[in-house]
């Protein structure tokens, strides 16, 4: 993938960047694969906005990725690569041997006419899925299960990779993108490579309402708002937030403060935290 840069001919395309959109070779989505995405906008069942900053935006069709991988043993064709409004990685449709066509997460290197195929004697090959037990050492791989047979959670986003660092009893221990060390069922299914479009953290959005294009609505700082509004609120002319250490809108600390639970079940599976 590529990165296009623009002159400031307006002051929307001083410092835009887009991609070039070079690996897709299909425009328009299969269309048995596609489905209707109601989209909430931050609301929940009762209509309340329990997620703030959100609304608007070009409609979108989800397209049904294949993140399970569970059609074992039967060889498939890579058929296009196309976008996927939905994330930031590309998406592979394959045509299998039996008729059955089924999108994928892009790994990188990937091509047209190439062969893919999942289980456990598949070759080490990019785009072949196996469980963590065929996998040697220092592979690296994506859509990673939590859960034997659930289908890949983890390690989805454009560009990044898990590498398989040591092997132990019924476990395997993995480095995940974010730093963190932790330990997952060698029954587990991961696909071989790095997921493409590794240059979709580069992207500069140049302008706000590229930003409103992709459902996000502007946000403002407490700061600058009432008393009644934000306890960071108040003062006369530019204040500061008057607390020992910044809050949100309800109170609760903000900007560094860990929330994950004590108590998680899987707290016993990390070996190092993530950064």
């Amino acid at each position: 993938m590529a990165i296009r840069l623009y002159k400031a001919y307006t002051p929307g395309t001083r410092n835009r960047t887009v991609s070039t959109f070079t690996e897709i070779t299909r425009s328009k989505p299969e269309k048995s694969l596609l489905v209707k995405n109601h989209r909430k906008q931050g609301h929940n069942n009762r209509g309340i906005i329990t997620s703030r900053h959100r609304g608007g935006g070009h409609k979108k069709l989800y397209r049904i990725i294949d993140f399970k991988r569970n059609k074992f043993n039967v060889k498939a064709k890579v058929a296009s690569i196309e976008y996927d409004p939905n994330r930031n990685a590309r998406i592979a449709l394959l045509h299998y041997r039996d008729g059955e066509k089924r999108y994928i997460l892009h790994p990188r290197s990937l091509r047209i006419g190439q062969t893919v195929i999942s289980g456990k004697d598949a070759p080490l090959e990019v785009g072949n899925a196996l469980p963590l037990s065929s996998i040697p050492l220092g592979t690296a791989v994506h859509n990673l299960e939590l859960t034997p047979s659930k289908g890949g959670q983890i390690v989805r986003a454009a560009g990044t990779y898990a590498q398989i660092v040591a092997k132990e009893g019924s476990f395997a221990t993995l480095k995940l993108p974010s730093s963190e060390v932790r330990l997952i069922r060698i029954e587990c299914f991961a696909t071989i490579g790095q997921i493409g479009n590794i240059d979709a953290g580069n992207i500069s959005i140049g302008k706000a309402g590229r930003n409103r294009w992709l459902s996000k609505r502007p946000k403002v700082r407490g700061v600058v708002m009432n008393p009644i509004d934000h306890p960071h609120g108040g003062g006369e002319g530019r204040s500061p937030i008057g607390k020992p250490h910044p809050v949100t809108p309800w109170g609760k600390p903000a900007l560094g403060k860990k929330t994950r639970k004590k108590q998680k079940y899987s707290n016993k599976y990390i070996l190092r935290k993530r950064k």
